[in-house]
């Protein structure tokens, strides 16, 4: 016993000995205090950061001597030696060197981003700060190699190497690690349940195929948005910008964004923080009147289709409609012969009359961390709430108002693993389809069968009086036209009320959305045990989908569809030739209960030459794959100009619709009407390019199942004198490739008989559906990217970056599929820039061009012309009262521009702004 106790009282001894306390200031080169410096012993996984002022106190169970490290993202390390306990230090961080950035999204384990075996991009705390774009999230289309789609103020989408539309299910978005995509419309809402600027820690993209670590989906790249954690970074900060927006459509429009965030840490065991950030705006304005049936026709047209006009996709042939009144007794049979054959579609409303345009945005998250022994194990808990109101194009334009998201995490880890789970929950809030609102306020006020039988009735009045044809068409709509509800009146407003509350597409318009995911993954890396031998990592992953959305988006109508996925995966990376020579090896198998299981494996080798080490070379072979998405399964939805229809077995039966038929049509099969089940889609329907060329024939679509891609990948990373080169290569082949295929169906008669499938053609009696399948063509994709970096006159940041993209796919293999490869053949972009032309004063200007191309999507397909943009910003910085004050403009040439067929035009916007605390 006695022996026992000398033993204790001897080892808490030396416990005590080894508890050295280290303090110190750290400042940057105008000697301001630096805050969230990164102080530690590389040696040990202790460690803090410095405060609002700079200061630090680490305690670490450590004797002298030994070296402390002191670094931050974008800075140079500093090392000091610690010769005595209670020594005080100060130190200056100067400014870096960008390939001595610590990535970890790459490879999962931290790495100098000069050594990351493929490529990635980082966007700092340092670039936020300094970026000349409204927010941090729009600042991310600097980047080399992104696209950033415009679909609204507040609804950007992130895309690298091609193929994407705003439902750009081929790019992942991860924020502390949850994916914060839509669980319905399986994409990211841009920055809706993102960050708060104030709270972001670094962001990192991985452009290309990233399956071998994070699954399915992670095809064309995947973004990581990390937060500030509440031990490293406590205290108080805030933001407030106000600024204008401009636009030619919409007028000149106040905008306002402010921030906070806060957070404390009580111990060293338990921190929290909260952050809250609101943004309100109008919305740019789409007022496109293109026809989309025939580019250069007029509401003159009979049969005009404007492309931000709703309600004009309704039409019907009126030779058909004469028909139908002929057989009802209406008017005389012969009379149907001086109907022209021809579609006259019904007068529409123009956007802005479907909308008020309110851009919103709030966000509040919350966050508890508890480190019960005081280290690096730790047990977090984070909730997330977005609220936002936006314009989204997908295969008609969406109001989103009041759209909710929701996610709460629960994480435990530490340096070498993390375990976690988390749900994502949405509701659709009051959001509505702008294309069924007008729709139905036209059938709310005239039905289309009343609409049309005006319409024929008043044109062969008008051609027994004489008038020409073109006249007798105007004629007729003024005559259906009569009394028609006009915008701003109560009558209007009325109907307008009634259909957006009314969730049935057949007489409303209302998105309802109740739909939920769950998630769990865990990673352990093995490196701590097996750095002798090579760095091993392990980790899985299981999701669940809950999709409810009562029939108005899936064909759950009779309840909730549920269905999982899993996937496991391991990485091995070795370091050989004096750790010049990093070799990595990635393989995951990935399972879903309605596919077979796939596998994904990664290599890549890098080499670091050069007697100063200063160049890295890299070469990858990675592949990619991607599960068909929720909407690909299940969907149900009548979008008007054709009916969406998902391709899962289980799907095709339970998409059930009743069409009325042509006259000739119900004399041909005894009935008024025709019930068409969506499988008939798939097994019954002509392609639409044979019939458009005159030679019906059925088509051949097959039910969907998983896209896969493999990726050849070479770069260089290197320093030459002064000049800092970033450039890298790719070549991308697709199997199954999947798209939508548009097919018709005929609503009596089955495809190849050549009798009543024909006729269903002639008389209109068909409707078009959208199919989800894969293309048995050769899809193929390249392109390049280089980026250069320096410094000239002296401490002036000069960087610029061209992209090459190109698709390899041969349209005439395929007529009837369409790519969406949806980007530009070139792009350049250009910042230039200084932190401090003087002390405390600095600017920034970036420049970005893009060459014109093609934009296929299910809302419509057109050119996006050629655009330069120059945005710039100046910031002052007042140490003394921790704040920094900032200008900035964005499309200071104020041309007006779009990145997407049939979106908003993009006007100027400008800003300033005040931020506490977050220097």
């Amino acid at each position: 016993m006695k022996k026992s106790l000398i033993f204790f009282i001897f080892l808490c001894c030396l416990i005590t000995h080894a508890q050295t306390t280290v303090t110190g200031r750290i400042v940057d080169n105008n000697n301001a205090p630096f805050m969230g410096a990164n102080i530690s012993v590389p040696e040990l996984s202790q460690g803090t950061v410095s405060d609002l002022n700079g200061d630090f106190i680490l305690t670490v169970s450590q004797t002298p001597p030994f070296n402390l490290q002191i670094s931050n993202v974008g800075y140079e390390t500093q090392s000091v030696s610690i010769t005595s306990n209670n020594q005080v230090v100060n130190v200056t961080l100067l400014e870096g060197d960008a390939l001595d950035e610590i990535v970890v999204s790459a490879s999962r384990t931290p790495e100098r981003i000069f050594e990351s075996p493929v490529t990635v991009e980082r966007f700092g705390i340092k670039d936020i700060k300094n970026t000349t774009a409204a927010t941090f999230y729009a600042g991310l289309e600097n980047l080399k190699g992104v696209d950033v789609n415009t679909s609204s103020l507040t609804f950007q989408s992130v895309n690298t190497r091609g193929f994407a539309t705003f439902a750009n299910t081929r790019f992942v978005q991860l924020v502390d690690g949850m994916d914060n995509s839509s669980p319905a419309l399986n994409f990211v809402l841009g920055n809706l349940l993102g960050m708060t600027e104030l709270d972001v820690n670094s962001i990192e993209l991985l452009p290309g195929a990233s399956s071998a670590l994070y699954g399915a989906n992670a095809f064309n790249g995947i973004l990581f948005m990390t937060s500030k954690n509440p031990f490293d970074f406590p205290g108080i900060s805030a933001y407030y910008k106000q600024g204008i927006t401009s636009q030619d459509a919409a007028g000149t429009n106040p905008v306002y964004d402010l921030g906070v965030r806060v957070a404390h840490k009580f111990s060293d065991k338990f921190a929290a923080k909260a952050n809250f950030s609101y943004l309100k705006g109008t919305d740019w304005f789409a007022v496109s009147e293109v026809d989309v049936l025939s580019p250069g026709n007029t509401r003159a047209d009979p049969n005009y289709d404007g492309l931000n006009v709703y309600g004009d996709e309704v039409s019907a042939n009126i030779r058909g409609v004469g028909q139908s009144l002929a057989a009802a007794g209406l008017i005389p049979a012969e009379a149907v012969a001086l109907l022209p054959s021809e579609n006259v579609s019904r007068t529409g409303y123009a956007e802005p009359s479907l909308t008020d345009y309110n851009a919103e945005s709030i966000k509040f998250d919350a966050a508890l961390h508890y480190r019960p022994f005081a280290d690096d194990f730790e047990i977090s808990y984070l909730g997330k709430v977005g609220i936002g109101s936006t314009i989204y194009q997908g295969a008609n334009r969406y109001a989103l108002n009041d759209f909710f998201l929701q996610q709460h995490k629960i994480e435990v880890g530490n340096d070498n693993f993390f375990v976690r789970g988390y749900i994502t929950d949405e509701d659709a809030g009051d959001s509505y389809d702008t294309r069924f609102t007008a729709i139905n306020i036209n059938r709310l006020w005239k039905s289309d069968q009343q609409w049309f039988g005006q319409y024929a009735g008043a044109f062969l009045g008008a051609r027994g009086q004489g008038l020409p044809e073109e006249q007798a068409h105007g004629f007729a709509r003024q005559t259906a036209d009569t009394g028609r509800l006009v915008p701003g009146t109560v009558e209007f407003q009325n109907a307008f009320n009634q259909v957006i509350s009314d969730p049935n597409l057949a007489t409303g318009s209302k998105f309802q959305d109740a739909t939920q995911l769950r998630h769990a993954d865990a990673n352990y890396n093995f490196s701590h045990i097996t750095q002798d031998f090579a760095d091993i990592q392990v980790g899985g992953s299981y999701r669940q989908y809950k999709l409810n959305s009562s029939g108005t988006i899936f064909t759950d109508s009779d309840g909730p569809i549920k269905y999982s996925e899993y996937g496991v995966y391991t990485q091995i990376q070795k370091k050989l030739l004096e750790e010049r020579l990093k070799l990595t090896g990635s393989i995951r198998y990935d399972k879903s209960e309605l596919f077979d299981g796939n596998f994904s494996p990664r290599l890549s080798a890098g080499y670091t030459a050069g007697a100063d080490r200063s160049h890295n070379f890299r070469a990858s072979v990675q592949t990619g794959f991607r599960y068909p998405t929720t909407q690909d399964l299940f969907i149900g939805l009548d979008a008007g100009r054709a009916i969406l229809v998902g391709s899962a077995e289980s799907n095709l039966d339970r998409d059930v619709r009743t069409f009325t038929l042509s006259g000739v049509g119900a004399a041909a099969t005894g009935s008024p009407t025709a019930t068409v089940v969506g499988r008939a889609a798939y097994e019954n329907s002509f392609s639409l390019n044979s019939v458009l060329t005159g030679a019906p024939a059925k088509s051949d679509v097959e039910i969907v199942k998983p896209e896969q891609v493999t990726a050849f990948e070479v770069g260089y990373r290197g320093r030459t004198g002064k000049v800092i080169i970033d450039l890298n290569a790719y070549y991308n082949t697709y199997q199954d490739f999947i798209s939508n295929e548009t097919v018709l169906v005929p609503f009596y008669g089955e495809v190849g008989d050549n009798a009543l499938s024909l006729l269903a053609l002639q008389q209109s009696d068909f409707k078009a559906y959208q199919t989800y399948t894969n293309s048995s063509a050769d899809v193929k994709s390249y392109g390049a990217t280089i980026g250069l970096g320096t410094k000239v006159f002296g401490n002036f940041d000069l960087d610029g970056n061209y992209t090459y993209s190109k698709e390899d796919f041969d349209q005439s293999s395929a007529p009837d599929f369409r790519t969406s490869f949806n980007t530009p053949n070139h792009k350049v972009k250009v910042s230039f820039g200084n932190t401090e032309v003087f002390t405390n004063f600095g600017f920034n200007v970036n420049y970005r061009w893009s060459d014109t191309y093609l934009w296929q999507s299910t809302f419509a397909d057109g050119t996006v012309p050629a655009f330069s943009v120059v945005d710039a910003q100046v910031n002052y910085k007042v140490p003394s009262i921790k704040s920094t004050f900032k200008l900035g403009a964005t499309n200071i040439g104020g041309n007006e521009y779009f990145t997407a067929f049939g979106t908003g035009h993009i006007g100027q916007q400008y800003y300033a702004s005040i931020t506490f605390n977050n220097l």
